[in-house]
């Protein structure tokens, strides 16, 4: 029988115990589940006990967990899921998710949950050009929009503009009822989604009425040059390959563009190829434009999405 080995961590204060175990101890039970070491929260302790190997995977999980606790970051089942698959790396993950990237009108500090939204972060602040590819739940366009409001405080930019294909799957614009805008509101619906949440919704509205926020579908690109300005393109899988270079044409001087979408899920009628699954051949190599990848590591929606992911890669296999 393996020695028996145990360790005592110390979490901090009353709230932060209570941010890390979560309500009625939820966390603690899912990491329970999850490691092989027994834990024991008491007081303001977790004591881990079983082989060495297994208290050493759970300290590893703790301490990236009470990092993030003490920086003030709320800990989610996506925060806990991270720390255990990310929990036989020997860096320090946990340091490099603690910096504000920004803070909400009412005091929501927006961090980046993973590393690979980290990377993101840091070429949107690096790059004129950058492409956010990857599955549902990665943050793309919502980290986007968080990067650009910053852009449009900090005066880097004067007008932020977002636009989307309106193609969804199987549906076309003609059954919706309305004028043209009526008719591509459903489409936008998400960026005004993440406007709202990271701006609050009054000032969202009075940026726009003031056209210093646009929402406009990709159509209403044609013709533009943009300068000055901070412009999203999302669900760029939805682009063709025409509708990718007269986008990527707008961009003017002083102008900075971040293209997000999800090559797996491709809403174009048959036939048609994928602008985004091309630009990646064309752009590739050249400086001041960046891709990332994000996957389904850096999922923060609830747990199921990154098995849902996963088991439709391993499918399509």
């Amino acid at each position: 029988m393996a020695d028996t080995t145990e360790l005592k961590l110390n979490i901090g204060s009353n709230g932060q115990i209570v941010n890390l175990l979560g309500h009625r101890d939820e966390n603690l039970r899912l990491m329970e589940r999850s490691l092989k070491a027994k834990i024991l929260a008491r007081g303001d302790s977790v004591i881990i006990t079983g082989t060495k190997e297994d208290v050493e995977e759970a300290r590893r999980v703790f301490e990236h967990l009470i990092t993030l606790v003490r920086a003030g970051v709320t800990i989610t089942t996506s925060s806990i899921n991270y720390a255990l698959n990310t929990s036989e790396k020997k860096e320090n993950i946990a340091e490099k998710l603690t910096e504000n990237v920004y803070v909400t009108p009412r005091g929501k500090p927006i961090k980046p949950r993973t590393l690979g939204q980290r990377q993101y972060v840091q070429a949107i602040r690096e790059n004129g050009i950058v492409f956010g590819i990857g599955p549902a739940g990665t943050g793309k366009t919502y980290l986007a929009v968080v990067m650009a409001i910053h852009a449009l405080k900090n005066k880097e930019v004067n007008r932020l503009i977002l636009a989307r294909p309106a193609v969804e799957a199987g549906e076309k614009l003609g059954f919706l009822p309305g004028d043209l805008q009526d008719k591509v509101n459903p489409y936008l619906r998400p960026i005004y989604d993440s406007l709202y949440d990271v701006l609050g919704m009054d000032k969202a509205q009075k940026y726009m009425e003031r056209n210093i926020i646009e929402v406009a579908p990709l159509a209403y690109m044609r013709g533009r040059t943009l300068d000055d300005a901070f412009i999203i393109l999302d669900e760029a899988q939805n682009t063709t390959p025409q509708q990718m270079k007269m986008f990527l044409t707008r961009i003017g001087f002083g102008s900075r563009a971040v293209i997000t979408g999800d090559i797996t899920q491709v809403d174009l009628p048959q036939g048609q190829f994928s602008g985004l699954i091309q630009v990646q051949k064309i752009l590739m190599g050249i400086e001041g434009i960046e891709f990332c990848y994000l996957t389904q590591a850096d999922v923060v929606r609830h747990p199921l999405v990154q098995k849902i992911i996963n088991a439709y890669e391993k499918n399509e296999m």
